[in-house]
Formats: structure tokens, sequence, C-alpha cells
């Protein structure tokens, strides 16, 4: 299988702007705030609009919109994009596919839990492929956009979408470099330099390397990533800019601690580890660009053109517990013993993937009569290829490649036969178009439509058969927004959105789409200062043609399941003295089965009601700072408090719920001059014995137990 980390150019539909948020008002030290008032935030080269956003205001928009910016990524220390998204209300952790890919879900929905989430970086689809966990050290800040996009973005979960806005290269001389040191022999180092080149050029040099020990036995992980960047600025109002991202990760692959057949966790030590040692690293590469060219034709319109295109690559070999009860000597077993066998599959995975794109955006503003249009059209373009091969070693009751859960002895690698050798190909195209007229100055009214037309093929190399299908689809999207006055907004919006399914039925027939719906309304407030915000959101999304069991032919799947989640949400952030900073968040979500159906992995009867999995009714988040001075030095202290509630944890096992959970955290830094400074984080201070996510009684993954890092940032301008 050829390994598809190559390259041609890539777009971001970039900006270098941090977004005005609605709910985080942080900016980046060297960029100016923007008045409460404004539309967007703009670098200090060259005004560069956000991909998909035009010149509408956030807070204009009848949408929630949670901004997580650099400030606070930094403050709470963490690398890595799921730690990032435990801050942002409604979204609620997944599946990791032994820890090696991110997945979330936002709103209740998770889209394909065999599959990595989609998300945006600068506007481009990113999630796609297998370019393993994302590294936080070039992110400037993080845009959680509820509710369907595909009006807009194209294929989309109803629960929302994640777009990452990268650091730009600028032309002020500035840098800086981290090292860390944590528990479980962690260590990390991270640097970030840029500086222009001339009046016309700028480079930013971003990279991290970590080396990395963990709480589970046998567990060590190498992560590298190198994100160099050039602008170039052809014109006074024409920017060109480039990105490439290099990804090179190493880990186990680690399906976590098993659950007693009734459910129970916790019968064995989260360090734990029940695969097997010989199964050595799976190996993760990733090569990405992006290209972009923005344009400024005046003060009232601009123009994004470019495209972007990423390879990535997965190998390595797996000793995962076997799910199928009839095959797994666990549920066999007597429970008072401590003799205890799991059976396990083994497997070699090799899978590769290239995605390509590009698009043209055009935005502006315009005058008809007394009414002012915000006008935001685009066409686009993908061209995804995904190449799997598997082979698989089959437990039976009589050779069950089993280790005893109580007394692991290591050692049994039996050899894995054929099991999949697929190849998917996708094309798609989109047009889409919206336009936000301000009737008057306190109301506006949205409306928009994206137009998708896509071809999809599955080779099954082993079989020798072929699946294609052509489908169009018609997302549009409506608003209303009444602001009462420049601190308050009430908004009401009503989307519908798509999702292609992967595969193939019993017919070799390519299943039909997943399709969506999402009412919303919501308000959004901030202070006349611009030092507070907040939105209160109430949301009903559903969704159909999800995958479940056929019925009629055992081992094959069907589109026919339907879900709804319905919620509310409150976000809040903001200075609530000239020190003490506080951000809040919190989300009631009830997702459900709403059309009995199969489950499509193994089976089980999902009734009307039926949760969806890993998706807590209650989950909050309150993160509280203090600044102080200490002679001439700045000190900052804080605390952060998660809560999540309890959930489901296996797909058709209403039994089986993941015990709620409480984590505290708590940091601190301390500025030794003005280029250095030294910061500790204290994460899971209770050291609480807690499970985030699962897939199965047998696929369950453990929390880190509390963890201390000490990090020197130093920094120069």
């Amino acid at each position: 299988m050829k390994n598809t980390t190559g390259s041609t150019l890539g777009l971001l539909a970039a900006t270098s702007l941090l977004a005005t948020a609605s709910v985080h008002a942080a900016a980046p030290t060297d960029a100016k705030a923007a008045p409460a008032d404004d539309t967007l935030e703009q670098i200090e080269v060259i005004a560069q609009r956000q991909a998909f956003r035009g010149d509408t205001p956030l807070q204009e928009l009848p949408q929630s919109v949670q901004v997580l910016p650099a400030e606070i990524i930094e403050s709470v220390g963490a690398t890595q994009l799921d730690t990032v998204l435990d801050l942002a209300s409604g979204v609620a952790r997944q599946n990791t596919f032994g820890g090696l890919w991110d997945s979330f879900a936002i709103r209740g929905f998770a889209g394909d839990e065999n599959t990595p989430s989609g998300y945006l970086v600068n506007g481009f689809n990113a999630g796609r492929g297998f370019s393993g966990r994302r590294d936080a050290s070039n992110i400037e800040s993080i845009e959680v956009l509820k509710g369907p996009g595909s009006a807009l973005y194209g294929r989309s979960e109803p629960g929302g979408t994640i777009n990452l806005v990268t650091k730009k290269p600028r032309f002020k001389e500035a840098g800086s470099i981290d090292l860390s040191a944590g528990s479980f022999s962690t260590y990390r180092g991270a640097f970030d330099y840029t500086n222009g080149i001339g009046s016309r050029v700028a480079i930013r040099l971003n990279g991290a390397y970590e080396d990395a020990g963990s709480f589970r036995d046998f567990f060590t992980s190498k992560k590298q990533s190198f994100t160099p960047s050039v602008l170039v600025k052809i014109a006074d109002k024409t920017s060109l800019t480039y990105e490439l991202e290099y990804v090179d990760q190493r880990a186990p692959f680690d399906r976590g601690v098993v659950a007693s057949a009734e459910g129970q966790v916790g019968i064995i030590p989260v360090s734990r580890f029940l695969g097997e040692p010989g199964d050595g690293d799976n190996q993760i590469h990733a090569i990405g660009h992006q290209l972009t060219l923005n344009h400024e034709f005046n003060d009232s319109w601009s123009l994004l053109v470019g495209a972007s295109q990423k390879g990535s690559s997965f190998k390595g070999f797996s000793s995962d517990p076997e799910l199928v009860t009839g095959r797994q000597t666990f549920y066999q077993a007597n429970p008072a013993t401590h003799d205890i066998l799991v059976s396990r599959q083994r497997r070699y995975r090799e899978f590769s993937a290239k995605d390509t794109s590009a698009r043209a955006e055009l935005s502006g503003h315009f005058e008809t009569g007394s009414l002012v249009n915000h006008l935001l059209a685009g066409v686009d373009y993908y061209n995804y290829d995904l190449e799997t091969l598997q082979n698989r070693f089959r437990p039976s009751l009589a050779n069950p490649n089993g280790i005893n859960v109580y007394n692991p002895i290591y050692g049994l690698l039996p050899t894995p036969g054929p099991f999949t050798n697929t190849l998917e190909k996708q094309k798609a195209t989109g047009f889409y178009v919206q336009d936000q007229i301000d009737l008057t100055e306190q109301w506006k009214v949205l409306g928009g439509v994206r137009i998708d037309h896509w071809d999809q093929n599955l080779l099954n190399r082993i079989a020798s058969a072929t699946t294609t299908q052509t489908k169009s689809a018609t997302s549009p999207r409506v608003g209303l927004v009444f602001e009462p006055s420049k601190q308050v907004s009430v908004y009401a919006s009503y989307s519908k959105g798509f999702r292609p399914n992967s595969g193939s039925n019993a017919l070799n027939e390519a299943f039909a789409p997943e399709f969506s719906s999402s009412y919303e309304v919501g308000t959004k407030l901030q202070s006349a200062d611009g030092t507070m915000s907040g939105t209160i959101a109430v949301y009903d999304a559903k969704k159909s043609n999800m995958l479940t069991s056929d019925p009629v032919n055992s081992g094959f799947s069907i589109a026919a399941g339907e879900a709804e989640s319905k919620g509310l949400e409150l976000d809040f952030t903001g200075s609530l003295t000239e020190h003490v900073k506080l951000m809040a968040s919190y989300a009631y979500t009830d997702a459900k089965i709403t059309k009995s159906v199969l489950d499509p992995n193994f089976g089980f009867a999902l009734p009307v009601g039926a949760q969806l999995i890993n998706i807590p009714k209650s989950s909050g988040n309150v993160l509280l700072t203090h600044d102080v001075m200490i002679g001439d030095h700045a000190f900052t202290y804080g605390g952060q408090v998660t809560y999540v509630g309890e959930r489901l944890g296996e797909t058709g096992v209403p039994s089986f719920q993941l015990p709620a959970y409480a984590l505290f955290n708590v940091l601190a830094n301390f500025a030794v001059s003005d280029e250095l400074k030294l910061s500790l984080n204290v994460n899971n201070l209770t050291n609480k014995e807690y499970y985030p996510s699962s897939y199965a009684r047998l696929w369950v993954a453990p929390g880190t137990p509390r963890s201390v890092t000490l990090r020197l940032h130093y920094q120069f301008k």
C-alpha cells in the first residue's frame, strides 16, 4: 500500500485574524483588539477575513459560536486538541481508536464513531484521514461553531463544526521557546519564531517534540510536529500565504481497561495494559500544504482563493479484547475467581489517505435602498482517496489468545490473516451563497443555501466488488436577529445539513447520506466596555439515515436510523474585576434514538429513547484566574473545575453507565523577568479515578491520575 504523505498545494481559507468572540474576549498580545461592535480583528500586516465569515460580526450571527483563544489554551497547559475542547460547552469525548485520533461529539452527535471526527483548519477539512492527535503548538484560536454547518462548510454533523485558526507570519520579530517536564516521564519542547524578510515577506517557524511515558503499563509515545509558514505581501491589499504541516507520531494501540459483564468499572487498576508489548508502536505520518491568496478590492469587498492537500498514513499491530459475546471467554468465567482470561483479536492495519481541496470565496456588503446586504458566495471542490488494508486473527473459545486480567502474562502474537482491503474515492463540488440583511439597526435577517454534488466509489479488493453512487444535496439556512441594544442580541435560526455515509449494504449498494435539521434560539450578551460576554442557546437537532444493522442480512448494515438531541447551553467569559477573569460553561444534552433499530456494530436492539453513547446529560466547566504583582513580578494563579455527568458506555447496553466525575486542576505562572516565565499545572488534583469515554464494556478508556507539569517559557520581541 502506498504512503500518501505527498504534496500539492494547499489552501487555507485563511485568516490571521483572531475573531472577536461572543464568548471569549481575549486577543493576541501583538494584535489590536477590535471595538466591541466591530466586525473582525485584522492582523498587523494586511487584512485577511475568516473563511465562511464574510464581514458579519459574531454578535450579529444567528448562531452560537464559542471561541477559545491562545491565552486560554496556554493558561491550562493544553498541548493537544481534546484537552482544549474539554473547555467548550456541549462537546463530549468519544472513542479515540486506541488513543490514536481525535474523536468528539458536539450537541450529542459524533458522526461515524469508527472514523476520526471531522474538523476544519483555517476553513478547510482536516479531520479526514489519519493525522493522529492534533497538537496545539500552532493554534491561535479554536472556534466551536454550533449547529449544522452544511449550508456553508459542506458535509457536517448537526451538532456543529470545529475550526482551528493557526498562527500566521508577522513582520515584527518575535519568538518563544517552551521546555516542560511532567509526571510519567513526560518531556516536551516547543518553539515559535516570526519575522519579516524585507518589507514584503514574513516567515513563521513553529514546531514541537514530545517524549512521553504514561500511567499505563508498557506505554510510551513520541510525537513531533513542524508547521512553518510564509506570507508574501504582493500588494498593499493582496497577500499570499503558504503553510506546511508535518506530523510524526508513534504510540502503542491501547483499548484501555475492562469492566465487568454487569458494567462495573474499576475491577482492575487503570494502569493495566491488556494488549501486547510485542505489538510495538503504531506509526502515523502526515504532510499537509495550504496556499491562500487574499485580496481586498476595497473596504467593502474581499476575495479568498486557494487549495489544500494533505497525505496521511497509519500502520501497526494491535491486540484488542474481542467484543462478540460468543467468542469471549471473559463472559464465560466465574467472577469469584481471579483466573479470568479476556479473549483478544490481533490485527495489522495499514491505512492511507489523500485529501485535496480548493475554494474561491467572495464576501462584502452593499446597500439596496435602506437595506444593507452582507453577501458571502463561494465554490469549493475536494477529492478524497482512502485506502484500508486490515489483517485479523479472530479468537474462539478453544483458541482465545487470552490474557489474565488480574495477572497478565504477555507474549502471545498469533499471525493475522486477510480481513479487509478497500479503496474508497470521493469527489465533491459545492456552491454556497448567504446574505445577511440589515433591515434596520435592530433587525437582521439571514438566508443561505449550499448545493453539493458528489461521487463515491468503493472498491472491495478481496470480494472484487465495486460500489458507486452519485448524489446531490441542498442545504438551506435561515435566521433572524433582533438587537434591542449593542449589548444584547436575540436570535433564532433553522438549518438543514447532510453527511455522506461510507460503505455499502448487502446488495452492494452505497448507503444514502445522513440528513439533519436543527432549530436554535438564543441570546448573546456583552458589557458596554466589552470585558464580559455570554451566550444562552436552546436547540433541537435531528438526523436520519444513520447506519444500523440489517435485520435480514447478518453482518451488513442499512441506512435507517434516526436520532434527536435537545439541549441548553450557557457560556460566559470576562473580567469580573481588573485582576480576576472567569470563563464558565454548562450544557444540558438529551440525545436519544427516535426510531427502533439495531446497533450497526453488534446488532443490539435500540428502542426509541435509547441514549447515544458517551453523551452526558449534564456537563460544565469553570476556569477562574487572579493576577497579582509580587514586587515587580506578575503572578497569576487559578483553578479549573470540569464536571461530566453519567453517560452510556456501550451502545445497546443501558445497564453500562460510565460514572459521573468532577476534576479539579490548579495553575500558576510567575514572570521571572519580561522574557522568562515559569508555569505550574496540576491536573486532577484529588487523584480522581474516572473514565472519560468508552466504546464497550471491554474497551474503556481510563482517565489520567494526578499529574504535575512544570514549564519554562522564554519569549522575545
